[in-house]
């Protein structure tokens, strides 16, 4: 952290999540981006036991299928809300635990009770083909990077380049990450993919932009998240077991990858370090994590500088098979972006929804063995903007 700069305030044990839902995954072509959010948030509220008429405010993220300005209002009206707290967020892939943070500041200060976060749109069939690339390749500075075909998945590329450059992460370790997400994946009943995938499959791929192929990026789908956030005393008296956010940061870096300061060090450590501090917690305290995923390197980047691994042996901690269900850390066990869902914001929100699932238990064979503490990482832009969050099922 910067010398000099303030730490925030705590907001340990006082808020806790007490519901969540996600929507129907995959190709919904019946459903707008509306709807599918409408239908998750219905989902959390059914897990709550509480009514529309109990949520006094919302958040939201954006949309690239919906033509509203004012997302956040709109899916109020959608809704049937009318709350005294409401915002939609744009912090790219991190907006879901931004939203958590502000969610509890708000509750923590008194401006709502009952928060509903969600996410989430219809990308795979609300959009074209060719809108979608167009999407993908409207990325970048306008002057200095635009012009010379720049794409997102070409500069997650370039970041995993330096890292095999910097480190000696192989190819065959990249691919090590998307096969460990899909073997999760098969055990959620509601993940977009349901195929078996082999670490020669990943490899032999159709190439997207070296060293990353097509199974090395995440998918495009339609989806919606939702998770319910209140007061800790009010959680007490909800029908379902609460689960308890214990630390929380956030630490913006850059907008454009021009701009960062490295391609291998990002803003995931001070995030990282935030949480720990107001959890009182450590790396070796977290029995799972849900890290964001939108290519494989990115996890990989994540696990070292949140602390679970030194610099340069995220690629060997997923190829020893220290990251699958059973393992050293279970990563992204609900199967990540990559096999799970990946729908704009939604796609980091579900690593929230599955960590809430996961602490309360009784999920199986995809069930984590004696979870208590859960670390969610969600990052937006290229690795521009990061908020680490802990969730604990008790009280720390």
């Amino acid at each position: 952290m910067n010398p000099g700069m303030k730490t925030p305030a705590s907001l340990k044990n006082k808020v806790a999540i007490v519901g969540v839902g996600e929507s129907d995954i995959g190709h919904v072509p019946h459903m707008t981006g509306l709807g599918l959010n409408a239908q998750a948030a219905k989902r959390a509220l059914d897990d709550a036991g509480l009514k529309v008429s109990d949520i006094d405010g919302v958040l939201t993220a954006y949309s690239f299928t919906e033509p509203y300005f004012m997302l956040g209002s709109v899916l109020c009206e959608y809704l049937g809300v009318t709350p005294r707290f409401n915002a939609s967020m744009v912090v790219g892939g991190a907006s879901p635990a931004i939203m958590l943070k502000h969610a509890a500041e708000a509750i923590a200060s008194g401006q709502a009770e009952t928060i509903l976060v969600c996410a989430g749109e219809n990308r795979a069939t609300g959009q074209t083909r060719d809108a979608t690339i167009a999407t993908l390749m409207a990325v970048g500075h306008p002057y200095f990077e635009q012009p010379y075909g720049t794409s997102i998945p070409g500069f997650y590329a370039m970041i995993a380049q330096r890292h095999m450059h910097e480190y000696g992460t192989t190819r065959e370790q990249l691919a090590h990450v998307a096969v460990n997400t899909r073997n999760h994946a098969l055990l959620h009943p509601n993940a977009h993919m349901k195929k078996p995938s082999t670490l020669e499959q990943v490899l032999t791929a159709k190439p997207i932009a070296d060293p990353l192929g097509m199974l090395d990026c995440c998918l495009i789908s339609d989806a919606g998240g939702a998770f319910i956030v209140t007061s800790a005393e009010r959680a007490a008296d909800l029908k379902a077991k609460p689960v308890y956010l214990q630390g929380i940061g956030e630490f913006h870096t850059h907008e454009h990858l021009m701009c960062a300061p490295s391609l291998t060090e990002f803003g995931a450590t001070e995030s990282g370090r935030t949480a720990y501090e107001m959890a009182g917690l450590t790396p070796g305290d977290i029995d799972l994590a849900e890290l964001y995923d939108c290519f494989t390197i990115v996890p990989i980047l994540e696990l070292e500088e949140l602390g679970f691994c030194k610099p340069g042996e995220g690629g060997a901690f997923f190829e020893a098979g220290h990251a699958r269900i059973g393992g050293k850390l279970p990563i992204n066990t609900h199967g990540g972006m990559l096999s799970h869902a990946h729908a704009g914001a939604a796609g980091g929100l579900f690593g929230i929804v599955e960590a809430v699932r996961q602490l309360r238990g009784g999920l199986g064979p995809r069930q984590v063995e004696n979870a208590e503490v859960a670390l969610v990482h969600n990052e937006g832009g290229i690795l521009s903007s990061h908020c680490t969050l802990i969730l604990a099922n008790e009280k720390g």
